[in-house]
């Protein structure tokens, strides 16, 4: 897959402890993402995903496997080079706050191609939420007016002030409107931003929110075709960034802002069951992300113009968060080795464990060794 005397950007060697890969536990993401700074790792993780893209070529891409529920539903999200392989699984259940669960929650796992063997298992909830909004940012880096500055932000819930912050320090937003359908969910995302540095302005519509705004974000959650922006809400140069159309039968915008953009995605396969798009002829041209990174074509093409981002989120962008998180974790010391795969004296022995615990001994120097 890899092109002549084009190097992969992660090829991890036979790991170190065996087949013991190393673990990221939700506290250790946190504790990662505290030593190293937010800003930090949304910016670390957006050049990742920009490297990745450019190497779009590499890689084995294929749609998530979904399973769809009445309550919600269940993805698995596969991709890989001829180095690594990642895969996450994600949830999507709207409802889950109710009984005290999060409406996403995640895991993946990165491994070595050449031998299967799986170097990283981490959390993936939170890093989701970093790449997500990371991956808006390097959008909106690549196709919004240089001198945007105000942000409406229309969905208030878990997803958003990565948002903001992304496009504070990625992108140079100093104002966000936001609007939430639930006033507690705008007070929750008013103070977490206290002290951000970010002028927020509390509005009581989506419409009002949108007024002035020269980046539209998107974000909501219920599973239903709904029409969060209409055409009467645009304005020109408008950039906006549909997150929350991410499964069929879920969409933000109407068809008219289709109709009045250039639109962009991520894998056009991917997007146009699941985006804003899925609404639109099979016909409907986008463009994706890669093309305009790499410059095979273009982005923005005057100050009038309004471009969407309609993004539902691939697993290459997961792939690029779990080398940065994998990459950081070692850096900073963090994380232990997990004893997911038998450690064999005799790899052709499977049974063998079961009748002989020193069949499957952890040497001691591996277990002294941690990181």
């Amino acid at each position: 897959m890899h092109r002549p005397n084009t190097p992969p950007a992660f090829a991890p060697k036979t790991p170190r402890f065996g087949t013991m890969p190393l673990y990221i536990s939700a506290p250790t993401a946190v504790e990662l993402v505290q030593r190293k700074g937010l800003k930090n790792c949304i910016a670390g993780i957006a050049e990742k995903i920009r490297s990745d893209f450019l190497r779009w070529h590499d890689f084995d891409k294929s749609a998530r496997v979904a399973n769809h529920s009445k309550n919600g539903v269940i993805e698995l999200m596969p991709i890989s080079d001829d180095a690594a392989y990642s895969f996450k699984y994600v949830n999507g259940h709207p409802n889950n706050t109710a009984i005290g669960l999060s409406t996403v929650m995640a895991f993946g796992v990165l491994a070595d191609v050449a031998t299967g063997a799986p170097t990283l298992v981490s959390e993936l909830t939170l890093t989701t939420a970093l790449r997500t909004a990371a991956t808006s940012a390097l959008a909106a880096q690549t196709l919004a007016r240089a001198n945007s500055r105000v942000m409406a932000l229309i969905g208030n819930g878990a997803q958003s002030e990565f948002q903001a912050l992304a496009f504070q320090h990625l992108v140079g937003i100093d104002t966000v409107r936001v609007f939430d359908l639930d006033p507690l969910a705008t007070a929750k995302l008013v103070a977490n931003l206290s002290g951000s540095g970010l002028q927020l302005q509390v509005c009581a519509s989506a419409a009002q929110a949108v007024q002035g705004a020269d980046i539209v974000t998107t974000v909501t959650a219920d599973k239903a075709y709904a029409t969060i922006l209409t055409p009467d809400m645009l304005a020109p140069g408008m950039h906006i960034n549909a997150v929350g159309g991410d499964c069929p039968g879920k969409t933000e915008l109407a068809a008219g802002v289709l109709h009045a953009a250039q639109v962009f995605v991520e894998f056009a396969p991917q997007t146009r069951i699941e985006g804003d798009i899925q609404q639109m002829p099979g016909d409907f041209a986008v463009t994706e992300l890669w093309e305009v990174l790499s410059g095979a074509k273009p982005g923005r093409q005057n100050e009038a113009q309004i471009t969407v981002f309609d993004s539902v989120g691939f697993a290459l962008e997961d792939f690029s968060a779990l080398r940065f998180m994998h990459d950081a974790a070692l850096a900073c010391g963090l994380g232990e080795r997990l004893a997911l795969i038998p450690q064999m004296v005799d790899p052709k022995n499977l049974f063998g464990t079961l009748l002989n615990a020193e069949a499957t001994a952890v040497p001691r120097e591996v277990q002294a060794a941690g990181v």
